[in-house]
């Protein structure tokens, strides 16, 4: 087996310029770096990271620094057309910077389980069923950060994580039984973490409010709602309140339909008595 390759930097160049726009736009508005993290509602350190090119602008921020700065779109097409040269695409560390920074999360899936309850087995045997297929390389890197990922559920102060999943995502034989085997017995060790709500929709319920597919509700440690959504034809980021609070209610139809914790234990001893 080959050694991980360590994910490659992005456009260092192409971040600083980006950054200098801002700069630019930021002191043309008459604003200081403090100001103008008041008014977008993050920190002074995170503006002035920023222009100096050390952090990248997220599609979200720029959006509104536009807006603020009134600079007709000029930091969104930045962002649009900054080079990715990243192991993952933007949209996708957009996600895991939020994912890891965030304060309570709550995940609906229903073709596989979520990405942060997955054993190595389970994510490889998954990634192994892309179409067009990952090379063995891209394989093993996504494995392992997908599986690095999951280091927010052993925090010291984790976040507060509620799962909803379909039950028939516990009935595939993904990677055979003995992959299966053990991701039952994984689920069952998560679902006794304090911080970790785990609940099955089960096959038997009349009624689905998430027929149109998984989503993930995200809440910042400044308590900014978001929503992310997943198809067949690309992923993306909710950040309209109006949209956010609709999947939120959904996801409060989701838990009401879903077993209860203590009973989604329960299926889970259940299969794992049948093996």
């Amino acid at each position: 087996m080959s050694a991980k390759k360590p994910p490659r930097p992005k456009n260092l160049t192409s971040m600083k310029m980006l950054g200098k726009q801002l700069a630019a736009a930021r002191r043309a508005a008459g604003h200081t770096q403090s100001a103008l993290a008041a008014l977008v509602k993050v920190d002074e350190e995170t503006i002035a990271s920023i222009e100096q090119g050390r952090r990248s602008l997220k599609p979200d921020l720029a959006a509104l620094l536009d807006e603020i700065l009134q600079t007709k779109g000029m930091l969104s097409v930045g962002v649009a057309n900054l080079p990715e040269i990243d192991q993952f695409p933007m949209w996708a560390e957009l996600y895991m910077e939020h994912e890891r920074e965030a304060i309570a999360l709550s995940w609906y899936d229903n073709a596989v389980l979520p990405g942060l309850l997955q054993t190595r087995a389970y994510a490889e045997a998954v990634l192994r069923e892309r179409v067009p297929a990952y090379d063995e390389d891209e394989i093993e890197t996504k494995v392992a950060g997908r599986v690095e990922r999951q280091e927010i559920l052993h925090r010291k102060n984790p976040p507060t994580l509620s799962f909803v999943v379909w039950e028939p995502a516990l009935h595939l034989m993904i990677g055979g039984p003995e992959v299966r085997r053990e991701q039952l017995g994984y689920l069952c060790e998560v679902a006794e973490l304090p911080c970790v709500s785990l609940q099955f929709l089960p096959l038997s319920s009349p009624c689905h409010a998430g027929l149109n597919g998984p989503f993930t509700l995200l809440e910042t440690p400044d308590h900014q709602h978001l929503a992310y959504t997943e198809s067949q034809r690309g992923s993306q980021w909710v950040s309209d309140p109006d949209e956010v609070s609709r999947l939120a209610r959904k996801y409060a139809m989701l838990r009401a339909q879903a077993m209860t914790p203590q009973d989604s234990s329960g299926l889970l001893d259940r299969l794992l008595g049948e093996q």
